[in-house]
């Protein structure tokens, strides 16, 4: 176990750094905060407690071999993004993209820019049994503190992809993935009806403007859940989950 108690030691200063997203793409590192992280299986780049927090939050950290550093408070609260936080923050490596290891059924983003929104999708895919989620360049960034505490520690199961928006469709065509989007458009489908194909993937939009009007064009299917009452619209976090649990219902009917 390791003590600093400066904050111009330059393991603090690298950490600070992780706060923002820059650092976090070129270290390939991000921070998860919360002892729940403890219970996870996946193997931390690094665990930092605070001073003082008590012997059975070390105790917990001791089934991970990796490094454990401990701050006084004051050089905890500059690392903290919560009020009131546990007394822990783990650092996690962020797992290395490679677009040809997709599965057969994907997830996709479009600008999605809220960070709890996300990480309430990633929480929803992961209980519906998806592993891989792409994100659209301009979505917000799948690592920020408050989209990764959303999760849960979903994002820890989760195949993460960033993408540009010109290059999404040719792709996903190529690789032979049926698009469905989620639009209202007059030769939309209500999403109970939705019909798929051996490769699938399903595309939710941006909180405000709903998926971009190219990736609509070029889509195979258009789905959308049917209002009843006098709400004009649902969340796409809660969208995602309604459609996404429909889709899980007829794989394993396949």
């Amino acid at each position: 176990m390791e003590k600093i108690v400066s904050k111009d030691n330059e393991l603090f200063k690298k950490l600070k750094k992780l706060k923002t997203k820059k650092y976090r793409d070129s270290e390939r590192l991000f921070l998860a905060e919360g002892r729940k992280f403890l219970d996870f299986t996946e193997t931390p780049n690094m665990i930092i407690f605070k001073e003082g927090i008590g012997e059975n939050l070390f105790q917990m950290g001791e089934k991970h071999n990796c490094r454990k550093i401990i701050l006084p408070e004051k050089l905890f609260k500059e690392l903290t993004s919560q009020e009131n936080s546990q007394g822990v923050i783990i650092c996690y490596n962020s797992k290395k993209e490679n677009l040809e290891e997709l599965n057969d059924n994907i997830i996709v983003l479009n600008k999605v820019s809220d960070p709890g929104n996300l990480g309430t999708i990633i929480r929803i895919a992961d209980a519906a049994g998806f592993k891989d989620i792409i994100l659209t360049k301009g979505s917000v960034d799948c690592y920020n503190e408050k989209t990764v505490r959303s999760t849960m520690g979903s994002i820890l199961a989760m195949n993460m992809y960033y993408m540009d928006e010109n290059e999404l469709v040719l792709f996903l065509k190529e690789k032979g993935y049926k698009v469905i989007v989620t639009a209202l458009e007059k030769d939309s489908i209500e999403y109970t009806d939705i019909k798929l194909d051996e490769k699938n993937a399903y595309i939710f939009g941006n909180e405000g403007d709903g998926v971009s009007k190219e990736i609509i064009a070029a889509s195979d299917e258009k789905i959308i859940i049917p209002i009843y009452g006098t709400a004009e619209s649902l969340n796409v976090a809660m969208a995602a989950g309604i459609i996404l649990y429909q889709v899980r219902n007829k794989l394993e009917k396949i």
